[in-house]
């Protein structure tokens, strides 16, 4: 009778697992973007899950290294450049959907100063100011402006002495939070909000920095991918990134 009683409850058991509606897993974008944006997406990450119910997991870093690990086969969903070389090259190499590329943004050069002792970019001169952080203006589109903008202003071979390098502009914001740099050259995004000087570089000093993006080819989720493209593009992800620093090109029709 006990044996029978036993049976009965575990085929009940059996039945109802059987017939309970089965949860759907989650859906997750990966996505690659450029150090610049670390603190933009986080924000554009969330009101993008509100709206879609797609949760968005990034890896932030350098855009050539990114870029790398995506010509290596990295298995990311899109990618968002600091800047339109990288993603062209990744288009021509089949990495990347061509009809996917477009530019969702201008990024804006700043020159932060914690402590506030540098009002302009001539200041940099002052034998006070012992380190400037920048990143690799080789791997880092920013690090390049900076560079060019330094430059421009024939300030450039009275500085390059005080540079100090970094892998990414997030670690140049770091280099300065941390007074191991007496300012840093960054996105304007990054320290929007930061105590201290907050210098917005002339863009006339530099070539733009335009931000462009691309779907990656080997994808499996093209279309939560599509559904991020255009949130950034013609969405409130737009609008988050004006709020926080970028300038926007047109939107596409």
């Amino acid at each position: 009778m006990r044996a029978r009683l036993i049976g009965a409850i575990a085929t009940a058991c059996f039945l109802c697992n059987s017939c309970a509606p089965r949860q759907e897993k989650a859906r997750t974008l990966t996505v690659a973007a450029a150090a610049n944006l670390s603190e933009v997406f986080q924000e554009a990450g969330r009101v993008f899950q509100q709206e879609t119910g797609v949760a968005v997991v990034f890896s932030f870093g350098s855009t050539a290294q990114l870029a790398q690990q995506i010509s290596n086969g990295a298995p990311f969903d899109l990618f968002a450049a600091a800047d339109t070389a990288h993603i062209d090259s990744l288009v021509v190499s089949g990495r990347l959907l061509a009809e996917s590329r477009a530019i969702y943004a201008i990024g804006q050069l700043a020159l932060w100063s914690p402590k506030g002792g540098v009002k302009e970019l001539r200041d940099l001169l002052k034998p006070t100011v012992r380190f400037v952080a920048l990143a690799q203006p080789d791997s880092a589109p920013y690090g390049k402006a900076a560079v060019e903008a330094l430059t421009q202003s024939g300030l450039w071979s009275g500085v390059k002495s005080k540079v100090v390098y970094s892998n990414s502009i997030s670690q140049a914001k770091q280099q300065a939070a941390s007074g191991n740099a007496d300012a840093a050259f960054t996105a304007y995004s990054l320290v929007l909000h930061e105590l201290g000087t907050v210098l917005k570089i002339d863009p006339g000093l530099h070539r733009a920095i335009e931000q462009a993006l691309g779907i990656v080819a080997l994808s499996k989720q093209t279309t939560d991918a599509q559904k991020f493209r255009a949130f950034l593009l013609t969405g409130n992800g737009r609008a988050i990134l004006e709020k926080s620093g970028y300038l926007l090109p047109p939107a596409p029709k």
